[in-house]
Formats: structure tokens, C-alpha cells, sequence
């Protein structure tokens, strides 16, 4: 097997290899073909499929709704509560993909004149999905239809109260479903078992997309029904910010239709529509328009900090406010949110990585602490995973010895399935997610249970993704190359995110000739190539790793080539292009 520049293992302990290229391959895929190209069909574009993915639009990616199962239902209910203005509730999950859910569906209905009211449970008093006594107490204000919004495939109990008590549900969820279904008026899931084939790929959708789609056949049904003939009729399309940052932030895969949903999403919030999204902008300190990193690393921290450590409502309410004044101060409000939940997560992050030892071998790192705040454990779980390089499962144990838990996977290791199967198992006292994310509550005495059980399902898969770890490099460059031209051609392959990874970049040979620390733990340093080009590079969070601490102590005299993602850097006076590394390794 060959390697990328004979890379066979890096100072990160793996191999690189050309992304894209087959075992026998020794240069990058496709060479004849410009660069955006190459990237494109790196990420497993066809070359039928290159023009819809080089400009990625709404129209070329969106399937027909009526495919999913129980669309058509949805839609129907929906509309015949716009008709007879009936009070509708909009229930979300607290995080970043249920405020945007429920945000898009308000705006929508609003702009079709039905003004329905949001219900976002507490993280703390409620914990996640719908409760039977709260939508019972919603049927009892008065509310006719409920919607749940990224929560509800799994609300078995809850829904059956809520149909006693003679309330419509309509489940919008993205979140993988047992065989057997709860008793909703109508379920909208790409994730159902038993979805057409043709709607079951959309399955890496968000909820928020999902939205979208019920959004789209929701004015198509009323336009049927004649609605629009003297009404105008809603763009949908300009709630698409709304639905790019719900995508983002819920790291759904960027590909196919959810790529459109992002470079189009991108393109609506540059206007600065939303009032609300505007106002997050600059409380997040923006002075441009936002990117799709930003969406993740930037707007979407803030929103989900309502729901981890502040008012779990905070961000629907952002979304949806056309009061100027109303919007910068719940940003406000939010942003100090996010300083708060930082310092909490710090906390237990330190925690949780002094418990990480006592795992073992264990496939999956099951890690729990008491008084830990169920808010940021989501975060500390991503964190550990990185570490450790295996699914992790951070768990907070309260008094009662109930602990709630949040749990992040590897590439190619369903954790959401394998949560789900616990539940069913009877290990759980409920559970469920995604293949990269899940969420469970749990007795403490059956965490340990747990644990083996997720080691006998799991070990294999952990241990077959380890195996398979390489870096993937897409071009390999002399440090001259690394400039502002080259990182504006590789945006075109984009927008990036998970299931379309920004491109890595191998640059060297050079040697180092400044690096220090910076912040919390990143690595700086400045490296001169045999071109006698210098780039800036940082590694975020890699000085006490085995890379960071062979960059700092790097003789002067010994070459490395490097690896990472090219990025713009301008601060100075004039743009300059700099490397985020992810890997280096010595070139003699």
C-alpha cells in the first residue's frame, strides 16, 4: 500500500493518503482536472453530477415531499388549521436545531396569517422530547395542533396522552425511529424504517430541513385549495438562513440537498434579513458576512447556550422577534449565556479527562460525574472523542442517581443505533439520536451494564474505523502556494462541513522557525520552506500533544512537511493565506 509523500505514520501515530485514490494510487485523483473539480469528485460527486454540485441550488437538490411518508397528512392538518385559524403550538428541542424548526415554522405561519406559539421545554426540568403532562397542559390552554420539531419519534407515552386528551401531534423529526411508531395524527421522518427508498436518502437531513420540506408542501396545499387567489403567497426561500444555521450547527452532512440548504442559506443571511440573526451577527463580533464555520463555531454556541445554561426559549425568540430592540438584547443576553456555559464546560471537561484513563479498552468511553451540568455535556462528550479518538458518552448524575447523558461517534460507528438498541434492551431508561449523536437517561447502577454492552455491540466497528484512520490529503503544495488566490479557489468546492470535509493541504518541506503557545493550549508557529516562503501556521488545542511538543522543540536544521486546512488570515494589512494544522510529519 502506498502513502501520501510516503507518509506511512505521521506525528499523529496514522498514515496519509490522497483523498479520493485508490490503494495503488501514488498521486492525488484526478490530475487532468482543474482543481475544484478534483475536489468535487473526491467527495463522491460523480462527473454527471458536477454542474448541480459546483453551484449548489434548492432547485437542483430538492426531492418532491409528497415522497415522504405522512407528508401529504401533515401538510393537510396543517393547512386546514391556517384555514380555520385554530391555536397551534410549535414544540422544539432546546438546542440549536429545534429553535431553528420551530422558528421557520412560526415565520411561515405567520406570514400566512396564523400566528402559532413556540414551547420549548426545560433542559433541567423537562429534559428532551415532549412530556405527556405538557402536552396535555397545551391541549388545555387550547392548542387544537402540536407540533414537535426535532423530538417526538420516540414519545411513545407522551403521545398517547396527547391523543386522550384529543390534541392532533405532528411529529417533524430527523431522529432514527424503532419499528414501532408512536401514535401521531402524522410522523415526517426520513428516518422511519419504513420510508419510500427515494425519501430514505434524505435521511442526513436536520430537522430543520425536514421543516422545510412540510413548509414546501404546506404552500402547495394551500395553493390547491385556492388560498393564494387573493393572498400572497409566502418565499420560502427566504427562510433559508434559518434552515443553513440549523444544518450547520446540528453537524448534519453537507451533501446533496443539504449543501443547496447552506450555500443558499449563506446568501439570504449575508442580506441581513432576519432581524433577529442580524443582531446574533454582531453580538458574535462578526464584521462580515457570515461563512459556514461561522454558523457552527460562532451563531450556533449562542443559541444553544439558551438552552444549556439560560432560558431554553431565548433562541426561537431571537429568531422570530421583529423588534430591533427585543433582538440585540436577547443576543446580548445569549452571548454572556455562552461566556457562562464556556466556563462551566472547562470545569467538567478537566474532569472528564482525568476519568478517561480508568476506561480501559473499552470501544466506547463511558465517562460520569456527579454535579456535572447536563448542559455542556454534548460538548465535553465531542472533546473526549477527539482525545481519545473513539465514541465517548459523557454522563451527568444527579441526586437521584439518574443520570443524563450525551454521547459524540467516530466516522463509520453508529452510536445513535446502538443507544437505541440499549433502550430496547431495557439498559435505558430512554434514548435515542443519530448515527454521530445521541441522548439517553440512565440509572446510575446500569452505567456500568452500559458500557459492556455498547463494547460487545461496538468493538468491532470502533476497531475497524481505527484501522481505516488516515489523513486524506487533497493537493500538496510548495509554501508559495499557499496563498489568498489558492484558498479563494478552494471555497468554490464548498460550502464545508461534516460528510464534505474542508480540504486538507500538505505543504514542505519546511523548517520551523518560530513556534510558541498561545490561549488555551493552541500552538503557533512560523515555518520557512526551501522556497523561502513563510507561512503562519496554529494547531487549535495540540500543544501538550505529541505533534504540538515536536513542532516547539523542532531543531532548526530538521524539515516537516505539514498538513491542514488553508485559511485567510486578516488581521494585517492586507489578507494573507495561512495553514490550521491538523498533522505534520518529518520530511528527513
Amino acid at each position: 500500500m502506498t502513502f501520501a509523500l510516503n507518509i506511512s505514520r505521521s506525528l499523529s501515530g496514522q498514515p496519509w493518503r490522497w483523498r479520493g485514490a485508490g490503494a495503488d494510487t501514488r498521486e492525488p485523483a484526478c490530475l487532468p482536472d482543474d482543481l475544484v473539480t478534483q475536489l468535487l469528485l473526491a467527495r463522491g460527486c460523480t462527473r454527471e453530477g458536477l454542474d448541480v454540485h459546483r453551484n449548489p441550488t434548492i432547485r437542483g437538490f430538492m426531492p418532491d415531499p409528497s415522497l415522504f411518508r405522512d407528508m401529504d397528512v401533515a401538510a393537510g392538518r396543517l393547512a386546514d388549521a391556517v384555514e380555520r385559524q385554530e391555536d397551534v403550538r410549535i414544540f422544539g428541542d432546546y438546542d440549536v436545531d429545534g429553535a431553528t424548526s420551530a422558528a421557520l415554522l412560526i415565520r411561515l405561519l405567520r406570514d400566512l396569517g396564523l400566528s402559532a406559539r413556540p414551547y420549548i421545554p426545560d433542559r433541567l426540568m423537562e429534559g428532551y422530547g415532549p412530556s405527556g403532562e405538557a402536552l396535555v397542559r397545551l391541549a388545555g390552554e387550547g392548542a387544537s395542533l402540536i407540533i414537535t420539531v426535532d423530538c417526538g419519534a420516540q414519545a411513545f407515552e407522551a403521545l398517547a396522552m396527547a391523543k386522550a386528551a384529543g390534541v392532533d401531534v405532528v411529529v417533524v423529526d430527523h431522529h432514527k425511529c424503532a419499528s414501532q411508531l408512536p401514535e401521531a395524527f402524522a410522523l415526517v421522518n426520513p428516518n422511519r424504517l419504513d420510508e419510500h427508498p427515494e425519501a430514505a436518502l434524505h435521511g442526513h437531513l436536520a430537522a430543520v430541513g425536514v421543516a422545510f420540506l412540510l413548509g414546501a408542501r404546506l404552500l402547495k396545499t394551500l395553493d390547491d385549495r385556492g388560498w393564494f387567489a387573493n393572498r400572497n403567497k409566502p418565499n420560502l426561500l427566504d427562510l433559508l438562513d434559518i434552515v443553513a444555521l440549523g444544518t450547520v450547527a446540528d453537524v448534519a452532512q453537507l451533501k446533496g440537498l443539504n449543501r443547496a440548504f447552506v450555500a443558499q442559506g449563506l446568501k439570504v443571511m449575508g442580506k441581513r434579513r432576519n432581524i433577529g440573526l442580524a443582531a446574533l451577527i454582531d453580538a458574535s463580533r462578526l464584521t462580515r458576512a457570515p461563512l459556514c464555520h461561522d454558523l457552527g463555531f460562532a451563531l450556533g454556541p449562542r443559541i444553544n447556550a439558551g438552552g444549556r445554561v439560560g432560558q431554553a426559549d431565548l433562541g426561537v425568540r431571537l429568531l422570530t422577534t421583529e423588534d430591533p430592540a427585543e433582538a440585540a438584547q436577547i443576543a446580548a443576553q445569549l452571548d454572556q449565556y455562552n461566556e457562562e456555559r464556556r466556563a462551566i464546560e472547562s470545569t467538567v471537561q478537566e474532569q472528564a479527562e482525568a476519568l478517561l484513563a480508568a476506561q480501559g479498552n473499552r470501544a466506547v468511553a463511558v465517562i460520569a460525574g456527579a454535579g456535572w451540568h447536563p448542559g455542556v455535556i454534548g460538548i465535553v462528550a465531542g472533546r473526549i472523542k477527539e482525545k481519545a479518538g473513539q465514541p465517548a458518552i459523557v454522563i451527568a448524575l444527579d441526586d437521584a442517581g439518574v443520570g443524563k447523558g450525551s454521547g459524540r461517534s467516530i466516522s463509520g460507528v453508529d452510536l445513535g443505533a446502538a443507544v437505541l438498541a440499549a433502550k430496547d434492551s431495557g439498559l435505558l431508561v430512554a434514548g435515542g439520536g443519530h448515527a454521530m449523536a445521541a441522548g439517553l437517561t440512565v440509572a446510575a447502577d446500569r452505567i456500568d451494564a452500559l458500557a459492556d454492552y455498547l463494547d460487545d455491540r461496538l468493538s468491532a466497528a470502533v476497531a475497524k474505523a481505527r484501522d481505516d484512520r488516515a489523513l486524506l490529503i487533497d493537493a500538496v503544495l510548495a509554501p508559495t502556494g499557499v496563498n489568498p488566490d489558492f484558498v479563494a479557489a478552494l471555497d468554490q468546492g464548498g460550502p464545508y462541513g461534516a460528510g464534505w470535509p474542508a480540504p486538507l493541504i500538505a505543504a514542505g518541506p519546511m523548517r520551523v522557525i518560530k513556534a510558541d503557545v498561545v490561549g488555551n493550549g493552541h500552538l503557533r508557529a512560523i515555518m520557512a520552506g526551501d522556497d523561502g516562503r513563510s507561512i503562519k501556521t496554529i494547531a487549535f488545542r495540540r500543544a501538550e500533544t505529541e505533534l504540538g511538543q515536536a513542532i516547539l522543540a523542532a531543531p532548526r536544521d530538521r524539515r516537516l512537511w505539514v498538513a491542514g486546512k488553508a485559511k485567510i488570515d486578516d488581521w494585517g494589512s492586507r489578507p494573507a493565506a495561512e495553514l490550521h494544522l491538523e498533522d505534520a510529519a518529518w520530511a528527513d
